[in-house]
């Protein structure tokens, strides 16, 4: 029984035409040897596994083939056949990373000036050379500027910065690409078809994926998984890997669009016990909200989400769970998350308050089941302010006013100036819905006075009692406004950044907000599914007056193009676009 090898190495491209993914650097360099441009020195970069080292190999053959095909070599000739078997010495491999120092540059310098003994050109592949010690690149540099003709150097490396500029200026640079998870794919269903086996377009998207445009990589990971089952699938994969596959990352982003922190619990439970790395699975989820990302953003996805075609469906229906606001904060939490996990001692805690983060993503409401306990503990904060020092004023009952009869007089010449400035209709949204007030649970001890606003620190989704509108504020500037900001931002920065360039003045009993940007109204009142936008002002002017008041959005013509508001503006009409269009307030 023959000794085994490794894929990546039995399926390495022979010529030219087989590379994949390269195909600026292969026709380039195909030509050269067409016309007999063939130049001294050749500088290969880019990342791992995209062909440095096989193109490498394959132009040492081709500029000493005694027949050459379009530039490709025959792989048939005794010359070919020699340099593959490592029989003709004239093709020096030399790898940096262990011969960096001067003595080594110095050696091959002396060796250089020999004539080939075999082939046409003694050709020097210069692996890591990036690698090389100053002392090194400095013995090297007049050899490269002026080689003999009979010599050529192909330099490879992954990090070029490291290469000073006085090599690079002697070398004929090519830019190796990552190669597409399309490319990849292909690659390997001709090597599943060349070994035999099967791999399923599942597997192969995932491997794709996860070998980040590497095609050594991802033919090692095949590779792997053959040492499995000849049937290679998803599950296949994310076992050898130790990876959730795509079904858990559905199950999982599932959960956090419903809030749903238990269910993602048990996941992670069972991905946990399954021997799935934890820093493996905050990766794989951060790619699967990317893709969510694309897929609610981008009309056409299909070029940009690796996927089959009933997995490209479930991306864009699953897209629809999220605002796009909630899945760019998601993404925000597992990039703090993953770097986090690097120098946390237990990873799982790590993750799992990520989860409870991104179930609370943008202000949203975690279904606890049996929410009783929340409630009573709310109710118990209470309790202990009211014992301490009394009941605080911003949560002290208002005195019922009489109801004042709305009147629409005409505007005042003292009204602010800019009421008067031509601009779209004032849009009032409509008035929210009157409702029974619901009796409110309390504890087995006495309960303390109703009280008509509740701490922020705990939401409650019952309707409570509707407070009255009040109209007692004076016509004129709102000077509690920038108060409201300060107060909304440490609940919501996303809603106070909105209204951070607004003016508000009070007109005839309601609370005018004047601002230049066109989608504001729609973002606090129609975008809003469940006007939580609206909610929460309305519940920070009354926190910090102690009082309602109706509110007008009042959108005016900007009187620069070039405001610092126009980022804001076009992330905002971004928003607008990509959310659902057409529900009410």
């Amino acid at each position: 029984m023959g000794t085994y090898r490794a894929l990546y190495r039995k399926w390495r491209p022979q010529t030219f035409d087989e590379v994949y993914g390269q195909p600026h650097v292969t026709r380039t360099l195909k030509n050269e040897l067409s016309t007999g441009r063939i130049s001294h020195a050749y500088l290969f970069t880019g990342t791992r596994g995209t062909g440095k080292t096989s193109c490498a190999k394959i132009l040492s053959k081709a500029v000493n083939c005694l027949n050459p095909v379009d530039g490709n070599p025959c792989n048939e000739c005794e010359i070919c056949r020699g340099i593959d078997s490592g029989s003709i010495l004239d093709v020096i491999e030399m790898d940096a990373a262990s011969n960096n120092g001067v003595n080594d540059v110095r050696d091959l310098r002396e060796e250089a000036n020999f004539l080939p003994t075999v082939a046409k050109y003694r050709v020097y592949i210069i692996d890591e050379v990036h690698m090389l010690s100053t002392a090194a690149f400095n013995a090297l540099l007049k050899t490269l500027e002026e080689p003999p003709e009979h010599v050529i150097f192909i330099l490879a490396t992954t990090d070029l910065q490291k290469l000073p500029t006085t090599i690079l200026s002697r070398c004929q640079r090519f830019d190796f690409k990552r190669i597409t998870a399309q490319e990849i794919v292909r690659r390997l269903k001709d090597i599943a078809a060349g070994e035999n086996v099967t791999i399923t377009d599942e597997a192969a998207n995932l491997i794709a994926n996860l070998a980040e445009g590497g095609m050594r990589d991802a033919v090692s990971l095949m590779d792997r998984c053959l040492s499995v089952t000849e049937d290679i699938d998803e599950d296949t994969v994310s076992d050898v890997m130790g990876i959730a596959g795509t079904a858990y990352m559905f199950r999982l982003s599932d959960c956090i669009s419903k809030r749903d922190f238990k269910t993602a619990f048990s996941l992670i439970d069972e991905l946990y016990n399954g021997f799935c790395d934890i820093d493996k699975i905050c990766s794989r989820l951060a790619y699967h909200f990317r893709n969510l990302m694309v897929a609610s953003s981008v009309h056409n996805c299909a070029d940009l989400i690796i996927c089959s075609e009933s997995e490209l469906e479930q991306y864009k229906n699953e897209a629809k769970k999220f605002r796009l606001s909630e899945i760019l904060e998601c993404i925000d939490i597992i990039g703090k998350t993953s770097a986090s996990l690097r120098d946390t001692v237990n990873k799982r805690i790590q993750f799992e308050s990520a989860i409870i983060k991104m179930c609370a993503a943008n202000g949203g409401t975690v279904n606890i089941p049996d929410g009783g306990d929340d409630r009573i503990s709310a109710l118990e904060r209470k309790l202990d302010e009211l014992l301490k020092g009394g009941i605080p004023a911003a949560v002290a009952p208002a005195a019922p006013a009489a109801p004042v009869t709305p009147v629409t007089p005409a505007a005042p010449a003292s009204e602010p100036a800019a009421a008067s400035v031509e601009a779209p209709a004032v849009s009032e949204p409509e008035p929210e819905p009157e409702s029974p007030p619901l009796p409110e649970e309390r504890p087995s001890l006495t309960p303390p006075p109703p009280i008509s606003s509740e701490p922020a620190a705990v939401k409650d989704d019952s309707p409570g009692p509707e407070v009255p509108v009040l109209s007692s504020f004076e016509d004129g500037d709102f000077t509690e406004w920038p108060e409201v900001i300060e107060n909304i931002s440490g609940k919501d920065m996303v809603l106070a950044s909105l209204l951070s360039d607004t003016e508000a003045f009070v007109k005839t009993g309601k609370l005018v907000i004047r601002t230049t940007n066109p989608a504001l109204y729609d973002i606090i009142t129609k975008k809003d599914k469940d006007r939580l936008y609206y909610k929460e002002l309305k519940k920070a002017i009354q926190d910090v007056t102690g009082r309602d008041i109706k509110l007008v959005i009042n959108t005016v013509a900007p009187q620069d193009d070039e405001s610092d508001n126009s980022n804001l503006s076009n992330i905002l009409k971004k928003i607008k676009k990509f959310n659902s269009e057409g529900e009410e307030t």
